[in-house]
Formats: structure tokens, C-alpha cells, sequence
């Protein structure tokens, strides 16, 4: 598949840009492991078999330098601009094999401490989530402040040096090889409502916290309830200072719902051609209505693949096309198409969607679909985005104000 830089050309690359893009090349040719390449990889949890391969292959990247690329260089990162990473994150799409990254603590929890940590906050955090040292999830949700965040009632008391944290998160991901949970607290109970809040790097081993699964429509437990009991965590650990996490959090929720914006149509192109594929074997890739509907589904990944080439073009230019706007847009357009793409496919392949294997073994295809119900949830609402682009982009009055 061509890159889409390429297959449109609407950004004309520098040479070091191109032989940056070269280099990638390069080295996925002689490096990429052939038991990765081509193969489908689960969306959360790898089996026992498979993370075996995956932690080499991420080891191996590391050991390459291509870890938290986008992070400055004297952070320990290349210092990629948001051109060099979209070309990084298309040759790994090309050679068909992933780019294992060092998830939350890459995309979420470093560059947040990049902006509002101390300079020895960032020279003891950032090589350990470059290393592999510490791995994180995140300790946002509670039951009752989900969408209004700002509503959290999980409370972090100074006791000297240290800050002891109490209360309750939900909806906690990728808690199964965390080390490192970041998490909100209210530090200051007399403070207004998006005062008082402190954003903290807690230790997980013997430290108070307990994740309890949370069993998913498919089976799967990705999402825990997380139950915070007396966990410590030095005054070191709070960042952007006491009382401060409000403005940490938006950076960080920033990068949730903006991150990989570029490229990431290239997943729902694969997708796409999957369901393709799988209508062509039951014989319906010819029926008008059938190309009626895909057609839409190829228009909408067509939509995401040149807003991503437009972001990409701003990059390129030197514009900053900024967190809020862009990400909130990206959040709306990628969540709603692939709920709205899942339903259409069981739609499509008809009964053989509705048999599932021994055991209750799900297909990739429902498995998807169930996991695609929650993707306009998460992350912030969707009523929560168009919330924001209201405000913040049209200037539009806050809802309740005349």
C-alpha cells in the first residue's frame, strides 16, 4: 500500500525527511520479525504465545532508538517532529509488522511531564518509561465523575514528604503490567471545583492498590475497578505542583484523544478491506446494495486518511494546529465511523455473524463489535466533544447560560 503521502502527494517532503523515511525502510527490511508481519494482533491483551514475540520486538526497538520518538532529544527521545512520525508510523504499516510503543507512559504520562514537570522530575521519570522500568495506566474515572471529571472525590492528604491517596477509580486500562498508576486526587477540599486537584504518579506493588476486572460483553476483562487504600507517594511524585493537576490532566487528555491522528486511518483501511474480503468469500460483493454501503464506509476512511494528510500538512508548515479543536474533531470522527462500521458489517455478513465458535469463542468480527460499543464513552464523550468544539472553536455559549 502506497503511503499516503505518496498516493496524494499533497505534502512535499525535505530531503531529510525522505531520508529519514528511507532509513525506517531501511531497517524494517532487515529487522521486521516474519512471525509478526501481516498478522492480525489482538486490540488489548496479547496471549501467552504472542507477547513473547511482542516483547522481544519491543526490546529490539528500543535497543534501535525508535522508542518515544516524538519526545526531545535531550529527553531522551529523537526529537521527531509530527511529519517524521507520521512517515515512522506509515513504514510500519508498509513492512505490516507493529510499533510496539511504551503505551500510556509514552502518549499520555510523558509528554505531561515533559510540559509541567521539574527538570528532575523528567530526568528520573522519562528514561524510566523509555527503559520499560515503569509502566502505566491511568486513574481518572470514578463512579460518580466520569464525563465531569472535575466532580472526583478520590482525596490525597500531605503527611511530610509524602502524599497518602484514598478512593476509588473505575474503568482502569492496561492495569495488567502497570507498575505506575497516574492519578487524579482532590489535595485541597476548600478549593473551587477545577482547583484543588493534584495529578500523582503512584506505585502500584504493595502499595495499597487493587485492581478487580470488570468482565466485558466479550469476555475479556480489560477495564478494572481500581481501590485505592492508603497508597504513598512522595511529594517528588505530584506533578506540576500541589493543587495544579487540572492543567496536567487537560494536557494529558489532550494527547488521548488527538494522539496518532495522521495516520491512524490506516487501521480502518485494513478493516475495511477485511470486510471486503469476507463478502467476496460469501459471494455478496456484487449485489448494488452491498457496494452501496461499503461505499460509504470507503468514504469515510477516505475523510480520515486526508484529515490526517491536512494535519500533517499543517506539521509540515510549521503550524501548530493546537490540542483542543483537533483532537476533540479526531475523537468524534474515528469513534462514531467504526460503531456505525461494526454494525454494518454483522449487518452484511448476515447469519454467519450470529454463530459463534466452541466454547462461546467469539469471531474477530463480533468481538469488535462489542468492543466498538464503548468508543464514543471513553476518553470523553461524544456529547462531551461537541461540547467542547462549541465553546472553545465556535464561541458558543455554556450549556445552562442564556
Amino acid at each position: 500500500m502506497a503511503l499516503a503521502t505518496e498516493r496524494s502527494s499533497p505534502v512535499e517532503l525535505s530531503d531529510e525527511q525522505r531520508a529519514f523515511q528511507l532509513e525506517v525502510r531501511g531497517w524494517l527490511e532487515l529487522n521486521a520479525p516474519t512471525e509478526l508481519r501481516g498478522r492480525r494482533l489482538p486490540r488489548y491483551r496479547a496471549p501467552a504465545d504472542l507477547k513473547v514475540v511482542l516483547d522481544s520486538w519491543t526490546r529490539t526497538l528500543h535497543e534501535a532508538g525508535y522508542m518515544c520518538v516524538a519526545w526531545p532529544k535531550e529527553y531522551g527521545g529523537r526529537g521527531l517532529g509530527g511529519v517524521e512520525v507520521a512517515l515512522l508510523n506509515e513504514e510500519f504499516h508498509r513492512a505490516q509488522v507493529p510499533r510496539t510503543t511504551r503505551g500510556m507512559g509514552e502518549s499520555l504520562v510523558g509528554p505531561s511531564i515533559i510540559v509541567h514537570g521539574t527538570e528532575e522530575q523528567k530526568a528520573y521519570f522519562l528514561p524510566r518509561i523509555i527503559d520499560g522500568s515503569d509502566k502505566y495506566c491511568q486513574g481518572f474515572s470514578e463512579p460518580n465523575a466520569g464525563s465531569d471529571l472535575a466532580s472526583l472525590r478520590t482525596r490525597g492528604v500531605v503527611e511530610g514528604d509524602e502524599v497518602v491517596v484514598n478512593g476509588q477509580k473505575v474503568w482502569t486500562s492496561w492495569y495488567w503490567d502497570a507498575t505506575m498508576l497516574f492519578c487524579l486526587c482532590r489535595t485541597d477540599e476548600s478549593a473551587p471545583k477545577h482547583k484543588g486537584i493534584s495529578y500523582v504518579l503512584i506505585p502500584i506493588a504493595d502499595n495499597g492498590v487493587e485492581f478487580r476486572p470488570i468482565k466485558q460483553a466479550t469476555a475479556e476483562g480489560h477495564f478494572a475497578e481500581t481501590f485505592i487504600t492508603d497508597a504513598r507517594a512522595p511529594l517528588f511524585n505530584v506533578i506540576g505542583g500541589l493543587n495544579n493537576g487540572w492543567k496536567v490532566a487537560m494536557t494529558t487528555l489532550g494527547n488521548e484523544r488527538g494522539g496518532g491522528a495522521t495516520t491512524q486511518h490506516t487501521q480502518f483501511e485494513e478493516e475495511l478491506w477485511r470486510l471486503v474480503e469476507d463478502l467476496k468469500r460469501l459471494g455478496k460483493l456484487e449485489d448494488p446494495l452491498v457496494r452501496e454501503r461499503l461505499a460509504w464506509a470507503y468514504c469515510n476512511v477516505e475523510v480520515m486518511r486526508m484529515s490526517g494528510v491536512s494535519l500533517l500538512s499543517a506539521l509540515a508548515g510549521g503550524q501548530d494546529p493546537g490540542p483542543g479543536g483537533a483532537a476533540s474533531i479526531n475523537k468524534i470522527r474515528w469513534s462514531e465511523y467504526e460503531r456505525r462500521l461494526l454494525e454494518l458489517a454483522l449487518d452484511l455478513l448476515g447469519p454467519e455473524a450470529l454463530v459463534t465458535g466452541e466454547g462461546y469463542e467469539l469471531t474477530p468480527w463480533q468481538q469488535t463489535f462489542l468492543q466498538t460499543r464503548t468508543h464514543t464513552i471513553w476518553g470523553g464523550t461524544a456529547e462531551i466533544q461537541r461540547n467542547i468544539l462549541a465553546e472553545r472553536v465556535l464561541g458558543l455559549p455554556k450549556e445552562g447560560t442564556q
